[in-house]
């Protein structure tokens, strides 16, 4: 059966590094017989630009009735000036709610050979693997605004349903790991994170009673995060949380170019994506680091169909890169740089030896 993947390579460097990603799924597909179909949709500011909405009908419509969605990135200083409704950014929020996205899936594990790269000392870097699950249709995104020339406002809301479903995400999740779950709040202010805990609290305990569960609050996290990450397993959070948390998490491994991002619901296709920006700054220079949209293939493999071991490949495939010296400006800390062209080659070489063997 042929699979449908949609590409939405967005803005910025996000054509170059959905490029990559393609190149590299194509490569493993053959390897696993995956018969794939691609089509190429806008999305963000390029979508702004060809048909005056940031999600046109056409791409949204394309995406429900894909096996899965590869995302570059969206935004851009070009598009800042525009309403709030029609920020390349609201295409994203759209597209997640479109398709009942509600679990951000974000694995955060450095890489040995780029341990120099953290601010932070080796020791506490070294060992750390997290997979971070981020409520994603929910909360202060997605609440009603106010603004007036005095006043502006941004609900935050949860519903009892939304914190069970994704807290079953976590806990799932956790059972194939270490059986932990840490759950991010800051209950000691927000309604809506005392609900969240109470919630979380009642689900872990009535159908994952095996698991362990923790509590903390979202300021203690942050600092937790960089003092003693290998504490951690599964992190479970709220939207605007989770969106924080993760970028903080990027010290971890180096960069952001280097994390993946897989966004699930019940049914229908997930979207894979980087979890870095747009870097308008670098676009059309090749120089884009596509390590982190590479990975998020290997999550639409695991995720999306159930192709772990074609995951592992091209996993174990960008650590041999990496750990070979094959690295983008981001990553190359002033020593010799690759272009975003040779980083996708080396991983694809590689996976193509590991094939071979």
């Amino acid at each position: 059966m042929r699979r449908l993947i949609v590409l939405l390579p967005g803005d910025g460097i996000g054509p170059e590094v959905v490029a990559a990603g393609r190149q590299v799924l194509e490569c493993a597909a053959a390897r696993h017989g995956l018969e794939l179909a691609f089509e190429e949709h806008a999305i963000g500011g390029a979508a702004i630009d060809t048909a005056g909405d940031p999600l046109p009908a056409a791409t949204l419509a394309a995406c429900r009735r894909a096996s899965a969605v590869l995302l570059g990135a969206v935004g851009g200083p070009k598009w800042n000036e525009l309403p709030g409704a029609m920020r390349p950014e609201q295409g994203l929020l759209r597209l997640r709610q479109g398709l009942g996205l509600y679990a951000n899936l974000r694995p955060v594990k450095p890489m040995p050979a780029l341990a120099h790269l953290s601010p932070l000392k080796p020791e506490r870097v070294a060992g750390a693997d997290l997979m971070v699950v981020r409520e994603l249709t929910g909360g202060i995104y997605f609440g009603a605004r106010t603004r007036t020339p005095e006043r502006a406002t941004d609900e935050c809301a949860y519903s009892v349903h939304e914190v069970e479903r994704v807290t079953r995400v976590a806990a799932r999740l956790a059972a194939a790991r270490s059986g932990r779950v840490a759950s991010i709040d800051k209950a000691n202010v927000l309604e809506t994170s005392r609900l969240w805990r109470e919630v979380v609290t009642r689900v872990m305990r009535d159908e994952f009673p095996s698991l362990a569960l923790e509590h903390l609050l979202v300021d203690a996290m942050a600092m937790y995060l960089v003092t003693r990450p290998r504490d951690f397993d599964v992190v479970l959070t709220e939207n605007l949380f989770g969106d924080i948390l993760t970028d903080e998490a990027g010290v971890l491994a180096g960069s952001l170019g280097l994390l993946p991002s897989a966004s699930l619901g019940d049914a229908g296709p997930g979207l894979y994506e980087p979890i870095h920006g747009s870097a308008p700054d670098i676009a059309g220079r090749g120089i884009a680091n596509p390590y982190g949209t590479i990975l998020s293939v290997a999550m639409m493999l695991r995720h999306g169909f159930a192709l772990e071991s074609a995951a592992r490949e091209i996993e174990t495939a960008v650590d041999a890169a990496v750990g070979a010296g094959i690295l983008t400006p981001d990553i190359a800390a002033g020593g010799p740089a690759a272009d975003t062209r040779s980083a996708t080659a080396a991983v694809i070489d590689r996976l193509r030896t590991a094939l071979a063997a």
